[in-house]
């Protein structure tokens, strides 16, 4: 302001003390003459040209006592005094002025007709005053603005926007997801009643995408980044060359591609992006209050490329562009540590080429001071502390100080456990942990290892179906090897009861997590009926929401269903804990303990076995006492490899030969199995453990081991007596289990047995297109009818009633089940693998979601039952673990393809065996195993050897 304008104010100031001074607190004018007053006093404050803004609101407080409800001029006072209160609060800071501020425009603004000019100045005064708030008031405060406009008001697209605002800013400061799902449900709406020729779409969309980018980088959903991509095109289509917007749009363009490049790695993601980053510069001439983001975001687009490229220029300008924004940028930027932890990874970067020491030296200040601009909560500091810890391993790689290695494994520990940021990164970061501190033998190994199975656990929990579960575990492909790396881990420091919990815990997470709905609570229903009968309609509710929301397209729709799958399940984890602080729950649910694993072992020694990078062994579970540990020196995990190529092979081969033929290359096989696997095994379990011969045992496999068959070991040696050494399966009766606790979980359900009931399902003739004919099919249903005791109530569904409704209805109703078809692993989507059925296909996924807590027995007549996918080989996603956690105790499954007419021989040798004669009516489970041992025993002058091994026993 000019000197001349200064003393234009003061003379106004001067003039109206003077009307002021005509009006005494009587005076009907009193009130519009200290409004007056005040008002030159406010522009004078405003304009740093006086001082005294107590006095000014001070005054607009009096003139408000003078015009109280119903006063015509009511609404103008309120909006005066809250404009001076806000003034007051952004020159002092002073919490309770915003607050009061916020407090009278929540009564102003009702009072304010559509369309004057009152509403429009407090609603943009009101905008101001949200984003200084504290968090929560800044919400509450929006909420009341959106209540204000309903559908179908005009400005309903504006108070959407503000309130959006506010929790996003909550969500940054807090990092609930549920504030950023109510975020973007809000930004959709509003982009919904801008159509394409209205003037603010463009922000709307460009406010939308960057809410879907946010959600991203928390939860890792592909379809956020694809459809923040969509938005931030259509939004830069409405801001062409010349808009005042379009610097904005190509940053936040050019954000979304270095994501999707991180991900994807397409070079063009990352080399577009530089070239948005480099027009928006233009645009962005010194001078411009942008520059310095835009500068970042292209230093962050360079830094990124040189990882791909290793080009040293790109790496050289991205340091000297962040040294450029940092410059420009004022400390209490809110982005400021941003630039400052960035700068940090270009320098350390440049270090680990150069290994010039002021870069690291630089790298880990800029990282510290981050840290220190940030509060506790912040989710950022997660970020940080990766930067850090990488300064600190890349100087101990050259310098080989371990001072540098301890403080870059507690940034790993700070930054894997910041409560507020998203499960990905963190699990990244635990994934990153239990790689360097087993590449440089760092005793915090195996508490890296059991943070990456907590955060994992927790963050495929957030996903409602088994399949959104399996897409979200399959982002971390690359760490599918952890459960059997940190067993072996364990191994080597000789903590074998910690080894098989860290087996457990990291294995079958999609079955547990399942499960843990599923729990049998019989003790606890004795203990606190109404805490149990809460649990179990608690987990009903989260079940069946979780059911309900796999079918749902609506984007918009998805996003509600999320929000009230996580308010569920809060609800039930919240009965959980109720239910841990019974003195004999205290561990419900939790990854079970070494003792709660070995009540596997109640009936037997459960094996087993670890094919780990670093190593390869067993560990044999008692049923009582420490585990046991076998090395396994002679094999390595790329000799399973090559073992499992080659059984596959073989199998392959011996399916065209002559049955009569001898299978030499699987004689070879087998034997090399007994000798370096099962061998060693075996004189432990004969001369440490004295198992008796006949016994039963369980084989729980891991990663390569999954697809050799153990069960099937032979040495084909000759005594000198001339008699034949015994077998594996000569010696003991061998049963599989996916994992201990779905052993343990089936004997927990065997305590309420009800009467059998038996169904037969077969079909053989699938119809066009879903697999030749199979001619034995309705033989094998006859066979199996004439075997089953007639004590148990029977039925056959077969021919046109063999369909996925009559199949499912099938399973449901009986206790008993025998499925002859067609199977099918696929090893792509392992919960569509399926039973053809005539109509439909019978998936995994069907079997999954009924829940048979009375079913007994399932024997599976079909090919690739018991076969794991590929890429989670661990979680034994199959058809028979999932008959076995939708109920069935004991099943017998296939490893390969059956031949459905040898497979009768052995299916009528099972059933002869499993029904014995002397034993009339009576169907026990738990003789499956023995049953099928003694059936191959008795049809090997009938059945090749890769039929005969094609079945296997699981569960009791």
């Amino acid at each position: 302001m000019t000197s001349k304008n200064v003393s234009h104010l003061n003379a106004a100031v001067e003039r109206f003390q003077l009307v002021l001074d005509q009006c005494p607190v009587s005076h009907p004018d009193r009130a519009a003459a200290l409004t007056n007053f005040a008002w030159a006093h406010l522009i004078g404050y405003s304009r740093d040209d006086l001082q005294d803004i107590d006095t000014t609101t001070s005054l607009f407080r009096e003139a408000l006592a003078l015009r109280p409800q119903p006063h015509p001029n009511y609404p103008l006072s309120l909006y005066n005094l809250a404009e001076a209160l806000h003034w007051r609060h952004d020159k002092k800071s002073t919490a309770a002025d915003i607050r009061e501020s916020a407090q009278l425009y929540h009564e102003l603004l009702p009072l304010c007709p559509e369309g004057t000019y009152l509403r429009s100045v407090a609603a943009d005064g009101v905008d101001d005053v949200i984003t200084k708030l504290p968090i929560d008031e800044g919400v509450c405060l929006g909420r009341v603005i959106l209540e204000l406009c309903p559908l179908g008001h005009q400005h309903r697209p504006s108070a959407l926007d503000s309130v959006s605002n506010a929790l996003e800013s909550r969500f940054t400061q807090r990092g609930t997801i549920d504030d950023l799902d109510e975020d973007i449900q809000f930004r959709r709406e509003a982009v919904s009643l801008c159509p394409e020729e209205h003037s603010d779409r463009g922000c709307y969309l460009n406010n939308l995408a960057s809410s879907l980018s946010v959600r991203f980088d928390h939860q890792d959903k592909p379809n956020d980044l694809n459809e923040a991509i969509s938005l931030y095109e259509e939004a830069l289509c409405l801001r062409p060359v010349g808009h005042k917007y379009r610097n904005f749009s190509l940053d936040s363009l050019g954000g979304v591609l270095v994501t999707r490049f991180n991900k994807r790695g397409d070079i063009d993601d990352i080399t577009r992006a530089v070239s948005l980053y480099r027009e928006a510069l233009t645009l962005c001439p010194p001078g411009h209050p942008r520059r310095d983001i835009t500068l970042n975001n292209l230093a962050l687009a360079l830094k990124t490329r040189y990882g791909k490229l290793d080009v040293s220029e790109d790496l050289n300008e991205a340091i000297d562009r962040y040294r450029e924004s940092l410059q420009l940028k004022r400390l209490d930027d809110p982005e400021h540590h941003i630039t400052l932890y960035n700068l940090s990874a270009a320098l350390c970067s440049r270090f680990t080429q150069t290994q010039e020491n002021e870069d690291v030296e630089e790298a880990i200040q800029l990282c510290q001071e981050a840290l220190a601009s940030l509060p506790s909560l912040h989710p950022d500091r997660c970020r940080i502390h990766l930067w850090l810890r990488e300064a600190y391993l890349s100087r101990y790689r050259i310098q080989h100080n371990p001072v540098d290695l301890s403080l870059a494994v507690e940034n790993f520990r700070l930054g894997s456990r910041h409560p507020t940021y998203g499960f990905p990164e963190r699990i990244i970061q635990a994934y990153d942990w239990t790689v360097a501190a087993e590449q440089h033998g760092h005793e915090s190994a195996l508490e890296a290892y059991s943070t990456f199975f907590e955060l994992l656990d927790a963050h495929l929990a957030t996903r409602w179906s088994a399949t959104s579960r399996r897409e979200a575990a399959a982002a971390f492909h690359y760490a599918r090897s952890l459960p059997v790396d940190a067993a072996s881990c364990a191994i080597y420091y000789d903590d074998l009861r910690h080894a098989v919990e860290l087996a457990e815990q990291g294995r079958g997470q999609q079955w547990s997590l399942a499960s843990r709905l599923r729990t049998p609570v019989e003790d606890l229903e004795s203990a606190n009926p109404k805490l149990a009968h809460s649990y179990l309609e608690l987990s009903k509710r989260v079940s069946n929401a979780a059911q309900s929301s796999a079918t749902i397209t609506d984007r918009a729709a998805v996003d509600q269903a999320a929000t009230e799958y996580r308010r569920l399940t809060r609800q039930w984890e919240a009965a959980v804990a109720e239910i841990r602080n019974l003195r004999a729950f205290s561990r419900f649910l939790l990854p079970p303990s070494y003792e709660d694993l070995q009540a596997a072992a109640r009936h037997g020694p459960v094996i087993i076995l670890i094919a780990s990078q670093y190593s390869c062994s067993a560990i044999i579970v008692p049923t009582s006492g420490d585990p046991h540990h076998v090395p396994l020196p002679s094999i390595t995990l790329a000799d399973l490899k090559t073992l499992k190529d080659r059984f596959t092979r073989a199998i392959q081969h011996a399916s065209r030969m002559n049955p009569a033929e001898t299978r030499t290359d699987l004689i070879v096989l087998l034997r090399t199995v007994w000798d370096t696997i099962m061998l060693p095994i075996v004189n432990v379990l004969e001369h440490v453990l004295k198992i008796k011969h006949r016994s039963r045992i369980w084989l729980c496999p891991t990663a390569a081991f999954t697809s050799i068959p153990l069960h099937a070991a032979h040495p084909f040696q000759t005594k000198a007596d001339r008699s034949k050494e015994p077998c594996l399966e000569d010696l003991y009766i061998c049963s599989y289990t996916p994992t201990l606790s779905a052993l343990v979980r089936s004997r927990q359900l065997m305590k309420k047995r009800v009467p059998p009931s038996f169904v037969a399902i077969g079909q053989g003739q699938p119809g066009a297109g879903k697999g030749k004919a199979l001619l034995a099919v309705d033989s094998e249903l006859e066979l199996v009818h004439e075997l089953v005791p007639a004590t148990a109530n029977h039925t056959t569904i077969s021919g046109d009633a063999a369909t996925r409704a009559g199949a499912l209805e099938g399973l449901e109703e009986n206790t008993w089940v025998h499925l002859a078809c067609h199977g099918k692993q696929d090893p792509t989507q392992p919960y569509n693998s399926h039973f053809v059925m005539r109509d439909e296909h019978l998936t995994l996924l069907d079997i999954m979601e009924r829940d048979t807590p009375h079913a007994e027995f399932a024997f599976l007549s079909a090919c690739h039952t018991a076969v794991g996918d590929e890429e989670t080989p661990d979680e034994v996603i199959h058809l028979a673990a999932g008959l076995q956690f939708s109920g069935f105790k004991s099943v017998v499954g296939t490893l390969w393809g059956v031949d459905d007419a040898v497979a009768k021989h052995i299916v009528e040798a099972f059933y002869t065996y499993m029904f014995h004669p002397k034993e009339v009516g009576v169907m026990d489970p738990t003789k499956a195993a023995w049953a099928l041992n003694r059936a191959t025993h008795a049809v090997k002058t009938k059945v090749p050897l890769e039929q005969r091994m094609v079945f296997i026993h699981i569960g009791v």
